[in-house]
């Protein structure tokens, strides 16, 4: 399911460009530009959608990313564009304002397994439950995920976090 590496390294280069200097680019050519190395993988490819949607939400219109990014699951997007299709499409559902889908895609990532994003899932999830009004989880699950990253304290961190949520 993964395109050639020749491909990937061409879609490679084209992201690396925009994202050293977002702001000199034109977004509809740079979304040309994804749009054509997408068109080479087919129309029913799974990369191409998530290709597609990653321009759209980097360009901002997250309205138009999260279609793709849910035609790329459908098509059956797997490996780590799998998981970042659902990180990516729960921060754009919840910019346009669907916060409970998000914390839901966001929940059920979370038990899926682990793997080096399980912090950008945690990280959304908790801007998604700031969005419906589960503060104090979120900042549980903010601290719980940074917790290990500390240098000293990891131990007394992990558990301030967890008993933020649950009782004494």
């Amino acid at each position: 399911m993964n395109p050639r590496a020749d491909w990937e390294q061409r879609s490679a280069d084209l992201w690396a460009a925009f994202n050293a200097a977002p702001d000199d680019w034109d977004q509809e050519e740079f979304r040309d530009r994804v749009g054509a190395l997408a068109d080479e993988l087919g129309s029913d490819h799974p990369v191409a959608a998530f290709e597609r949607a990653c321009a759209w939400d980097s360009t901002g219109h997250s309205d138009k990313a999260v279609p793709l990014y849910r035609k790329a699951l459908e098509l059956g997007i797997d490996g780590i564009r799998r998981r970042r299709s659902v990180i990516q499409m729960s921060s754009s559902l919840r910019n346009i304002g669907q916060p409970g889908e998000s914390v839901r895609l966001l929940t059920e990532e979370r038990g899926r397994g682990s793997d080096e994003l399980d912090d950008a899932v945690s990280a959304a999830l908790a801007l998604a439950l700031t969005s419906v009004g589960r503060e104090r989880e979120a900042v549980s699950i903010a601290v719980g995920a940074l917790a290990k990253h500390l240098p000293r304290y990891q131990r007394s961190t992990a558990n301030y976090a967890r008993l933020l949520v649950e009782p004494d």
